[in-house]
């Protein structure tokens, strides 16, 4: 296993202890399903400068949900070689149900 392999597990272990926040995956599919690896791992992004993780929201409010994956995150990169880059989180969705229900008038 290489360390960005290594790291990306521990990010995407990290992230499903977040409660609101789930990796931006592709959604499964029986082509994916005969993907030998997880593909979580593909809403993770590793330069040697930038460390990138994709989420979906799927609870609101937004602010305090990425503050706390912005720490817990941050706590995985210490002691890795990217303990210096920067973290950027992407919310590329928010899930239906984080919504509030729509008033039919």
């Amino acid at each position: 296993m290489t360390p960005r392999s290594e790291l990306t597990r521990s990010l995407l272990s990290v992230l499903d202890e977040v409660p609101g926040l789930r990796p931006a995956s592709p959604a499964a599919s029986p082509v994916g399903a005969g993907v030998p690896w997880n593909l979580d791992a593909l809403a993770v992004g590793i330069d040697d400068d930038l460390v990138e993780v994709r989420v979906v929201a799927l609870a609101l409010p937004l602010p305090p949900l990425l503050r706390a994956a912005e720490a817990a995150l941050s706590t995985a990169l210490e002691g890795t070689r990217w303990s210096d880059a920067r973290l950027r989180l992407v919310v590329t969705d928010v899930d239906a149900g984080a919504l509030p229900p729509r008033s039919r008038e």
